[in-house]
């Protein structure tokens, strides 16, 4: 008997990663994911920056970034401006780093629309890849015609499911980019 429960993990664990990085994308509001991607050198390594500093959103223009240890504010303080992709200018006063958040252009919203929807396709490629993984096992299974259909039709809808979920997901992030 086939048993999809396996592939519906594989497909809800993509959604769940798919989720993660639409909170990493910037909207034009601060919020302290933005910079959750980014790695920071202490102590001779390379560690998220969560586990160097504390980061807070002090209101929708401003993140405040709170080094655990204030001698490694000078690294942050790189760290988030070298990354171009953040395009951010921070600026520290020994304490703590405050990050003002730019309003986008109308170009960079679309920018930013374009590469997350990069971000869809790759989703949906593991959702396709999990379903041929399924017809795969289905196949070489000894099941019935039936059983076979059923079982493949139960795969179909499931990518459906999934690919939709991830849709509206994006469209929802797409507006708030968009709006102003």
């Amino acid at each position: 008997m086939f048993d999809s429960k396996e592939y519906r993990v594989r497909m809800e664990n993509e959604a769940t990663h798919f989720d993660a990085e639409m909170k990493k994308v910037r909207t034009g509001r601060a919020h302290p994911d933005m910079l959750g991607a980014l790695k920071v050198e202490v102590y001779g390594q390379y560690v998220p920056l969560n586990q160097a500093a504390n980061v807070v959103a002090a209101d929708a223009t401003m993140l405040v970034v709170t080094p655990f240890d204030p001698n490694n504010i000078a690294k942050i303080s790189a760290a988030i401006r070298a990354d171009s992709t953040l395009g951010l200018n921070p600026a520290d006063d020994g304490r703590v780093i405050r990050v003002p958040i730019p309003p986008l252009t109308e170009e960079r919203r679309k920018e930013i629309v374009k590469s997350a929807s990069s971000e869809v396709e790759k989703a949906k490629v593991v959702f396709r890849n999990v379903r041929e993984d399924a017809r795969k096992e289905i196949k070489g299974a000894e099941l019935p015609e039936d059983v076979r259909k059923k079982a493949e039709k139960e795969m179909d809808d499931m990518t459906k499911e999934f690919s939709e979920r991830i849709d509206k997901a994006f469209e929802a992030k797409s507006a708030e980019i968009m709006k102003l």
